[in-house]
């Protein structure tokens, strides 16, 4: 069970934004989880964009990593798209919808890579977190974009079979246990984050 990746296939390319004033990136990535993070979780979930409340200052923030070098890579579990409640493409006009507007609070928030898991809870799959399937599938699509490698599924390591990367300079942001169980299952530092607060609560001490 892969991750699924926003409005594409998980492999194709993907054209990468410039970091601002055309930093190099030197392999940086900040993994967020989405809700309590960037958007006001719910327990009943975000099922669609006018439920999104975007958290304080998460577009600034988001900015602000781009800003100091770092690559964004969304992995959020999204488990109604498995429960039968919403497809695909309800979850993408809400990325879309979030994107928009982190975008009208700081120009420089772009999320450069979404990945999500559509999978039930029970099924354990590797692409959920605590699990860290997103954020190998992650790592490897933004260094092969990066030097405009096509990323082949030959290429492609998952699971057993993946090759780690250096981490020691990249981050997971999350506000649940599961988001800091992957973080330490893919040899990232993890910082849990308050989920009313979101990235906010955690941007000076990643900065």
């Amino acid at each position: 069970m892969l991750p699924h990746r926003h409005r594409n296939d998980l492999l194709a390319p993907l054209e990468l934004s410039p970091l601002p004033d055309s930093i190099d990136w030197d392999g940086k990535i900040a993994y967020l989880d989405r809700d309590g993070v960037i958007n006001l979780g719910s327990k009943s979930y975000v099922n669609d964009i006018d439920e999104v409340i975007i958290l304080p200052e998460a577009g600034r923030c988001i900015g602000d990593l781009r800003r100091a070098g770092f690559r964004i890579c969304i992995c959020t579990n999204q488990s109604p798209i498995d429960r039968g409640w919403w497809d695909h493409e309800r979850l993408a006009n809400i990325h879309d919808y979030i994107q928009e507007l982190l975008h009208a609070e700081d120009s420089d928030a772009t999320m450069d890579l979404i990945l999500y898991s559509p999978y039930h809870p029970h099924t354990n799959a590797y692409a959920r977190k605590g699990n860290p399937g997103m954020l190998e599938a992650g790592r490897q699509i933004l260094e092969s974009s990066s030097k405009n490698i096509r990323l082949n599924k030959s290429d492609f390591k998952y699971h057993s079979s993946y090759v780690p990367f250096d981490e020691s300079t990249s981050v997971m942001v999350g506000d649940r246990g599961v988001d800091m169980i992957a973080a330490d299952n893919h040899n990232v530092r993890g910082i849990r984050v308050d989920g009313h607060i979101g990235i906010l609560d955690a941007i000076d001490e990643i900065l």
